[in-house]
Parts: C-alpha cells; sequence; structure tokens
C-alpha cells in the first residue's frame, strides 16, 4: 500500500509544481495591441501531456484563475473554463488516440487545444468586456499565444526529456 500513496504524493506533487509555473507565467505579460500574450500555455501543454484529464484541468483552469484572481481578476472564470477544458481535452486527446504513436498524438493534442483556446477567449472576452471587436482585435494574438504554448509544451515534453523526468519521478 505504500508504494501507491508513494505514487499518489508524487504526482500530487508534479502538478503542483506545473500549477505554481502556470501561476507565475499567469503573472506578467507580452504587451501587444489590445492586451498582452502570456506564456502560461506552455506548463499548461506540458501538464496535459504528461497529467491525467482532471490533474491536467486544475492545472490549467484553477492555475490560471488564481493567476488572474492575483494579478488581473477581470478574465479569472474565462481563464478558469478555457485553459480547464484546453488542458482536460488535450490530455484525453494525448492519452486516448494513436497510443501506439504517442508525439503524434501529442502534436493532434495541442493543435485541437489552440483552438479551444481561441475560441474560448474569444468569446469570453466578447462577454467580459461586452464588445466583440475588442475580442476580434486580440484574436492574432490569442492565436499566437496558443502556437507557442503548443510549440514550446511539446518540445519541452519531447525533445528536452521532460516527459522521460516524470516518467522517472512518478515510476512508471
Amino acid at each position: 500500500m505504500r508504494k501507491k500513496e508513494d505514487l499518489i504524493t508524487r504526482r500530487l506533487a508534479v502538478a503542483a509544481v506545473f500549477m505554481a509555473m502556470n501561476i507565475v507565467l499567469s503573472s506578467f505579460g507580452i504587451p501587444v495591441p489590445g492586451g498582452h500574450l502570456y506564456l502560461c500555455d506552455i506548463p499548461i501543454c506540458m501538464a496535459a501531456i504528461l497529467l491525467d484529464p482532471f490533474s491536467a484541468f486544475v492545472v490549467g483552469g484553477v492555475g490560471s484563475f488564481i493567476g488572474d484572481m492575483l494579478f488581473y481578476p477581470a478574465p479569472m472564470f474565462v481563464s478558469l473554463a478555457t485553459h480547464g477544458i484546453q488542458a482536460a481535452v488535450i490530455s484525453l486527446i494525448a492519452h486516448h488516440t494513436l497510443k501506439t504513436r504517442p508525439k503524434p498524438a501529442s502534436a493532434l493534442a495541442v493543435s485541437v487545444g489552440v483552438v479551444i483556446l481561441v475560441v474560448g477567449y474569444t468569446l469570453g472576452r466578447a462577454y467580459v468586456y461586452a464588445t466583440p471587436e475588442y475580442a476580434v482585435l486580440k484574436l492574432p494574438f490569442e492565436f499566437l499565444q496558443g502556437l507557442i504554448g503548443a510549440v514550446l509544451g511539446m518540445i519541452l515534453c519531447w525533445r528536452c526529456g521532460i516527459r522521460k523526468l516524470y516518467l522517472k519521478i512518478v515510476g512508471e
């Protein structure tokens, strides 16, 4: 029984590290027309590729919610829903499609995640700020943010050895 408890503790610790990275990267952004470009999608994509869907939702949704609550509260519920759904869907696709080919499955998953991010934030901004024009102005930068997060998340997981380190830590 000790082994199962140890595994749960290790997975929880990894999820906590990803959530902390998400909160930190949600705290500052690169100024762009209509707002800022944030790098929080990098740890969200990495966590979603590695973790189960519930843990990925918590890292993506709750982590972004906390980051927004601390630094810019207006879109915090949009972030909770959008990044939470994005992370859960990435995790589901990465773990349940193309099981013998995890890299292409991850690429497909983060691609779908970019679409979820762009649609979620575009609709959320139109609602929160009551101006579809503002949401459309930010649209190219939402796509860029999602693309940067997806590409760097994939590179860090697969090329830089984060996935191997994760598997070593959790003992799989």
